[in-house]
């Protein structure tokens, strides 16, 4: 071997430049050792093998030759065809003499290794890396083989030629032609590593950026038991952790999101002492969460000044698909590998794909995590035996317990994938992405609730719960130009509950929140009343503390409200950061509360909840006094914590000034303190009342936001729940308008601001069309709503042209 052609290189000479080498995963490997541990970043030691040593077996008896004969004229379209020549190839490869400058190479640097680690015999990884890998436009990612806990050097040598012939797996082969590269273009490099002792702590991947909508400011965590091949290929749902970036980097706790997965398996050691098995996990493992919450903010700490690092040598933003593990030896966090993500990468941007259900269905056949936001239908393939991959139609739905790379070659003939294991970042979800199919994953019996051969819908776009409904349903699809280019002089603000659907949607055209709404956090990612959780488990009925008990597993009760509440409006906060997102404070009537998890035991029965126990009058009163104490810590943690300072409360339904000066002072005692840290506080015009002492109650509060569905049933004396009447409710009634105009000018005069968060401005243009005419500050609409609704305010305050406001004669 000459200097100028080497077969091994140890980690410390490789870097991200030598691709051609080493392959895109070596090289990524040696830039992390070399580059971010002086960050701080705990990469793993290791050697690669390179291209040259590949080429060497090439060489060796004539096998490039015969790989050659063997694929010339191939249909990667025939499986069974592709099947055999795969198979004659991998044989071809296995059975080649491995050459002797290379073993001895490997061998050298295996024992190089031992030394720097103090250790003569350890385990060790043996990943794939293909010279064509991990480019931003080709993912060759799981293509080849990893194998794991492989001990001594002749294990080590068996390793090195099954990974070289895992080049030439039916998958790969199919993969290179599809994307266009001559085979032989394509070298194979072996990453040797010593093994993280995930098998006995946990492992998992990580996003810098949210694999669904493409959100850049967050890092997405997976997480399981054991070693990372579970997480990957999708045989265990993982916990899930969502970081969002801005506010970690100021040294803030942004924790936004965390889902407790699964976990049904993990991979470890197999008890023969090499290789690896899988076991099932144990239920006191799969209710604990396989992370702490700073180790959660370590990994994405580390994420950030990787993609930083990798940012910076691409010359633009580059997102990284990055894998982790934790020793369970040593308790130590480890980077085992970080390439650039490739989906979002080649996404196109200035265009938003809205999919809606427009048929009937009945109930889900099976539900589980959406991957993207699509829809598909076609005919069931429930298939559970990868022997019979060749049975598999075009357009038929691939129904399955999870897949790995091995389906690949009918993955791209699918028009969706369900499957019953995996999360977001399962191999299954990935190749999704890739091919913009729906697909949805984790739902645990898709393949017994879906029989073989029967006419399905998969959507994914009614929120992260992805549905598989019977039959052919309608649905359509509506793509619209997102552009930034013009904006109104009226702020246009969003309607937000969802967290969960909040990253996408912040991709519109906005200046903020103008309402996020408390209850629909409390009643969907809570579902349990306040006041049981205060009182737990101290509660009448043995039913609801069972129930409780099972949702809350080990947390404390009050820890569980004010954690998942505060990680909701933190992620509808960090989806707009910094623009501000107004968060209104509980609204729920008391025959909805009730309608919570023991919360019949709280609520009064009332003729009229509509006008009865309900907003601020509910948050000083002892029957719900500390539920409100809870609601304000988690708006302080989301703030303090998080560093979300862009959260501003309001406060609903206020019927007098004494009462908004009451919840005002209580809210300070819990640590919401108006002024302190940015803080203000707005509240909801809704009552008559609020809008006839809008200057008395303007002095209390910060800022005032309309909601026109109150303040309609109050002004016109209609019950809006109320089928009876509901032909007389109207918005753009003259007494509603005149309200309207009344609280704006009174806004005006005060120099605080004014908005309106209701319905009628999403539903009529000409009510939109009178708020600009009156110099409103900012209108919130409906997110579907958004860029229509804006286009049209843009030509009204064009027709205006600078005049004076008209107030629209009453009707």
């Amino acid at each position: 071997m000459s200097e100028t052609r080497p077969y091994v290189l140890d980690l410390s000479q490789v870097s991200a430049g030598d691709v051609a080498l080493v392959g895109g995963k070596c090289a990524s490997l040696g830039e992390l050792f070399r580059e971010l541990t002086q960050q701080g970043v705990r990469a793993v030691d290791g050697f690669s093998t390179t291209s040259h040593a590949y080429e060497l077996l090439l060489e060796t008896d004539d096998l490039r030759k015969k790989l050659k004969h063997l694929l010339k004229d191939l249909d990667i379209d025939n499986l069974d065809e592709l099947a055999r020549v795969g198979a004659e190839a991998r044989r071809l490869m296995l059975e080649t003499p491995f050459p002797g400058d290379v073993e001895s190479a490997i061998f050298d640097a295996y024992r190089r290794l031992g030394e720097r680690i103090g250790k003569k015999s350890f385990e060790v990884a043996v990943r794939s890396s293909a010279t064509a890998e991990d480019l931003p436009d080709a993912s060759f990612a799981g293509q080849q083989d990893t194998i794991l806990n492989v001990k001594g050097e002749t294990q080590l040598i068996e390793a090195c030629r099954q990974c070289f012939a895992s080049l030439w797996t039916d998958r790969a082969i199919s993969y290179r032609t599809a994307k266009g590269f001559d085979h032989f273009d394509v070298a194979l490099s072996i990453g040797i590593q010593p093994m993280v002792r995930s098998d006995i702590a946990c492992s998992g991947v990580m996003f810098t950026l949210d694999t669904e909508s493409g959100f850049r400011d967050a890092v997405v965590i997976n997480g399981a038991w054991g070693l990372g091949e579970a997480v990957v290929q999708g045989m265990a749902t993982p916990d899930e952790w969502i970081v969002f970036k801005p506010t970690l980097k100021l040294g803030f706790r942004p924790i936004v999101t965390r889902k407790l997965g699964i976990k049904e398996v993990k991979m470890v050691f197999a008890d023969d002492g090499s290789g690896t098995q899988v076991r099932n996990v144990v239920e006191t493992q799969r209710n604990r969460m396989c992370l702490a919450g700073f180790e959660v903010l370590q990994l994405a700490t580390w994420a950030c000044a990787i993609e930083d690092h990798y940012s910076k040598l691409a010359g633009r933003s580059q997102p990284m698909d990055i894998e982790w593990a934790k020793d369970g030896i040593t308790g130590e966090l480890f980077i085992l590998q970080a390439r650039p993500e490739t989906v979002h990468a080649r996404k196109e941007t200035n265009f938003i794909e809205k999919y809606k259900l427009t048929g009937t269905h009945g109930a889900p056949l099976a539900s589980g995590v959406a991957v993207g936001e699509k829809i598909g239908h076609g005919t069931a393939h429930v298939m559970l035996d990868p022997a019979k991959l060749n049975t598999f139609q075009p357009g038929e739905i691939l129904v399955t317990s999870m897949t790995d790379p091995a389906w690949e070659p009918i993955m791209k003939r699918a028009s969706a994938i369900v499957t019953d294991r995996g999360g977001r970042t399962c191999h299954s979800a990935i190749i999704s992405r890739e091919l913009g199919i729906p697909c949805i994953v984790g739902t645990e019996d898709a393949t017994t609730k879906i029989r073989n051969g029967s006419p399905i819908t998969v959507s994914c776009a009614e929120g992260e719960r992805g549905n598989v409904y019977y039959g052919k349903i309608d649905f359509k699809v509506e793509k619209q130009k997102i552009s930034q280019k013009e904006r109104p002089e009226t702020q246009i603000m969003m309607n937000v509950g969802d967290p969960d659907h909040a990253f996408a949607v912040s991709r519109l055209p906005n200046d903020g929140v103008g309402l996020a709404r408390l209850e629909f956090i409390i009643n969907n990612h809570i579902g349990i009343h306040p006041m049981a959780l205060v009182n737990y488990p101290n509660l009448k009925k043995q039913a609801d503390v069972e129930t409780i008990s099972k949702r809350i597993l080990e947390e404390d009760p009050k820890e569980f409200f004010v954690r998942s509440l505060s990680e909701g409006v933190g992620r509808i906060a960090a989806a707009f950061y910094p623009k501000p997102v107004i968060v209104r404070m509980s609204d729920f009537k008391s025959n909805e509360y009730a309608m919570l998890i023991g919360g019949k035991e709280f609520e009064p029965e009332e003729e009229n909840p509509m006008i009865g126990f309900r907003g601020a009058s509910r948050y000083y009163d002892d029957r719900y006094k500390a539920g409100f104490r809870l609601e304000c810590v988690a708006l302080q943690r989301a703030r303090e914590d998080m560093g979300l300072t862009n959260i501003k409360p309001m406060i609903p339904f206020v019927r007098t000034v004494e009462e908004g000066e009451k919840v005002i002072a209580l809210m300070a005692e819990h640590g919401l303190v108006q002024g302190e840290n940015d803080l203000e506080i707005y509240a909801m015009c809704e009552l008559p009342a609020n809008v006839v002492f809008a200057d008395e109650f303007l002095k209390v509060f910060d800022g005032y936001s309309i909601g026109s569905n109150d303040l309609t049933q109050l002004a016109l004396g209609l019950d809006r729940d109320s089928e009876m009447v509901a032909h007389l409710f109207d918005e753009r009634n003259g007494a509603v308008e005149k309200m309207v105009a009344m609280a704006i000018d009174a806004a005006k005069r005060a120099g605080k601001k004014i908005g309106i968060c209701g319905q009628a401005p999403s539903d009529y243009p000409e009510f939109a069309d009178f708020l600009v005419e009156r110099g409103i500050n900012s209108i919130s609409l409906n997110p579907d709503t958004v860029l229509q609704t804006t286009a049209h305010i843009l030509e009204t305050e064009k027709s205006l042209g600078g005049g004076q406001p008209k107030m629209r004669a009453a009707k």
